[in-house]
């Protein structure tokens, strides 16, 4: 994507002209920003959030050790620490759900529009070789938007084990209370590694996506 266009989304962006409309496609079109400019840009913001989460994730299973490990001190401080950690999870949570929200409605009026637009050729092998590409652009698209579904699917049961502990932990502050995280210490973890080998084949997925889009 060209630094102009990449500056005039961020600048619409910031100016909170984000609604998924067609009229807001046609707006971004006017000033040379077409629909797969925006796709390959709602892909790769997407691909770093599940960047981002997947190292949130990390560091809030790190706080919930160090809680379950937790020999003395400020005990409220730590416990402050793993609750701040679980709601940073949950923010990167809504931002995935998000991004992959616009995704999906970038490529819905892309895909609608490039079907309307194969009717328009009178050459024959134009449209064939349109509707190649359209074809085979769906099929990736679709390897993606199913990695990056599976990957979400991953952060709820984190989020659960983090949220019953974390409310737990709120109106039990005591050894015995921390004692209790122990036994599900070792689940966390693997819910966490489950949730990191997901997340880094999206983000391979959507690496994969953005050079074949830039290729054609």
């Amino acid at each position: 994507m060209k630094f102009n266009s990449r500056f005039m989304l961020f600048l619409l962006t910031v100016l909170g002209l984000t609604a998924c409309s067609s009229a807001y496609y046609s707006g971004l079109e006017k000033i040379g920003i077409p629909k797969r400019e925006v796709m390959v840009h709602r892909v790769e913001k997407a691909r770093d959030t599940q960047e981002e989460t997947k190292q949130q994730f990390k560091s809030a299973l790190e706080q919930f050790t160090v809680m379950t490990d937790f020999k003395g001190g400020d005990l409220e401080a730590t416990y402050n620490k793993l609750n701040g950690e679980y709601e940073a999870s949950v923010k990167k949570a809504e931002e995935v759900n998000k991004r992959i929200a616009d995704i999906e409605d970038v490529s819905s009026a892309l895909f609608s529009e490039w079907e309307t637009e194969l009717g328009q050729y009178s050459n024959a092998s134009l449209r064939r070789n349109s509707q190649q590409k359209l074809t085979a652009t769906k099929a990736h698209y679709q390897q993606l938007i199913t990695a990056m579904r599976k990957a979400e699917t991953k952060i709820e049961p984190v989020l659960s084990v983090f949220r019953d502990q974390v409310l737990y932990l709120k109106h039990n502050l005591n050894a015995q209370a921390i004692a209790s995280l122990k036994g599900q210490l070792e689940s966390v973890k693997s819910d966490v590694s489950a949730l990191v080998v997901e997340m880094e084949k999206s983000i391979n997925e959507a690496d994969a996506f953005i050079k074949t889009m830039e290729k054609q």
